[in-house]
């Protein structure tokens, strides 16, 4: 791990996200809360809270952190069709939520995947990428 104990707590940011492509029947299930599992997003988004507030667990060096704030939206895209995944992550630290807010949406896919596998094995969890990040020595990031 590298060694942050020097360096000032200042506010942190990040926001990730990421997709999961699938049928448009399966998109559909989500959208009326009719899946078999249950509610697909409450679920995925509790998925994500843990998966960022766990993410020292799930990234060998990755620092433990206190976490201010997880949040997590999605959107829908019916031409994709689609569940896009955001997740903006902040903490008062020393060092970033990068991972946090990676590992959240990539956990939320993975859950979306889980709890509709039964009716379309084909989706694809794609497009997961850092979007923003603020605080510490770099500074502002936007892709």
């Amino acid at each position: 791990m590298v060694n942050v104990g020097a360096k000032r707590a200042t506010s942190r940011e990040a926001v990730a996200r990421g997709r999961v492509f699938m049928h448009a029947s399966t998109l559909k299930l989500i959208r009326s809360h009719t899946a078999a599992k249950g509610d697909v997003l409450t679920v995925a988004k509790i998925a994500a809270i843990g998966a960022a507030k766990r993410t020292d667990e799930l990234i060998p060096l990755a620092h433990s952190l206190v976490l201010d704030c997880v949040d997590v939206e999605f959107s829908f895209d019916d031409a994709g069709p689609s569940v896009g995944i955001e997740v903006r992550v902040a903490s008062s630290g020393k060092t970033g939520v990068e991972m946090e807010a990676l590992a959240a949406v990539a956990v939320a896919g993975l859950t979306i995947y889980d709890m509709l596998k039964a009716v379309d094995r084909g989706m694809v969890i794609g497009e997961i990428a850092l979007w923003e990040k603020r605080g510490g020595r770099s500074g502002v990031y936007r892709r």
